[in-house]
């Protein structure tokens, strides 16, 4: 059988990315972590003050470089289109709790793809509960949810995002003094700058190529039948395996993971709820720091929402530790699955109301 042309792209893509993700743990990331959207909002969080632990602050380049690499692409392939007005506000509340679930769990879909290739078995129970909360999800979409249109905006009002993260690029090269750093923790892991920035450049502009994105790929797969979005999912695990195995990084298991724990509910409800909002809002954290780099402004919103997330997720407790999740973050899982419903139904009822 002939393999389009999109899937050997997406393929590729997703074994650069896997190898580039490997590599940035060898130089100092933590381990399973050479990406993770979610954490690495946390730690910018910290390091703008949003929250104050101790041990999750760090201005990541590699979220930067995402952003800026997917702006920087888009621009030259003239795809910078800047639009927005859909929904922004419920956009943000939806990603906040992404954020929330995320952090419960330990990580975003592109973590639990990296602690499952280092061997991570409780990343295997939060991807059962990340396609659990995607086929909810999709549900909802069949049923005739939408968050609506967007339309044109200016190049001003696409581009703000990404002058922001310039903006904190800027401040970590020439004056750092202005941002937190954790003296331990996951947040004084990291390799060293220039290289991380210049890994995020290059899988911003590969993500941004090829549309990749964790939680399409599985809503693909089934309301459409289509795998083609998987693939780069699929090698992405594959090439982070293959390199584990070669350098030692591997440990199957459920104890002594990093940053991870070991409650089956929670890390699959945690990777439940970040499914199930990730689908209504059009992608995974992830593809929503590209469309934000494309001038997306509703995306924007959504990377606002998962800082906001994050802040509030270590200023009142939410966030998991690898001792387990907290009762506080048991109580605000169950209440984004609410909010989100609740969001979604009402979105679906108007709908029928102005039909």
């Amino acid at each position: 059988m002939e393999i389009s042309k999109e899937k050997k792209s997406l393929a590729l893509a997703g074994v650069i990315t896997g190898i580039i993700s490997v590599v940035l743990v060898l130089l100092g990331n933590p381990a399973n972590m050479g990406f993770c959207i979610a954490c690495f909002y946390r730690d910018i969080a910290g390091a703008l003050s949003l929250h104050s632990a101790p041990v999750v602050q760090y201005a990541r380049p590699e979220i930067i470089g995402l952003l800026l690499g997917s702006m920087l692409i888009s621009i030259v392939k003239k795809e910078f289109r800047p639009r927005g007005g859909s929904s922004p506000v419920f956009r943000f509340i939806i990603s906040f709790f992404v954020m929330i679930g995320a952090l419960v769990f330990l990580g975003c879909p592109f973590r639990m793809i990296l602690r499952l290739a280092g061997g991570d078995l409780n990343a295997f129970v939060g991807l059962l509960g990340f396609i659990s909360g995607i086929i909810g999800g999709s549900l909802l979409l069949n049923k005739g949810f939408t968050l609506g249109r967007s339309y044109k905006q200016t190049k001003v009002e696409g581009s703000a995002i990404g002058w922001v993260f310039a903006a904190i690029l800027i401040v970590l090269l020439f004056i750092p003094s202005l941002l937190k750093f954790s003296e331990s923790g996951p947040g004084s892991l990291h390799a060293p700058i220039l290289i991380s920035l210049a890994a995020g450049l290059i899988v911003g502009a590969l993500a941004q190529r090829n549309r990749f994105c964790m939680a399409g790929g599985i809503r693909d797969v089934f309301l459409f039948r289509d795998s083609t979005l998987l693939t780069g999912s699929v090698m992405v695990f594959v090439a982070a395996l293959i390199m584990n195995l070669v350098t030692g990084n591997f440990t199957l298991g459920f104890a002594g993971q990093s940053v991870a724990h070991t409650s089956w509910l929670w890390n699959f409800l945690g990777m439940a709820l970040v499914g199930y909002g990730s689908v209504l809002l059009g992608g995974c954290p992830l593809r929503q720091t590209i469309l934000a780099g494309e001038g997306n402004s509703d995306s924007a919103m959504s990377v606002l929402g998962m800082l906001a997330g994050a802040a509030m997720a270590h200023n009142f407790g939410l966030a998991s530790s690898p001792n387990g999740p907290t009762a506080a973050g048991q109580v605000a899982t169950i209440l984004g699955f609410v909010v989100i419903t609740a969001i979604a139904f009402i979105i679906i009822n108007s709908q029928k109301k102005e039909a």
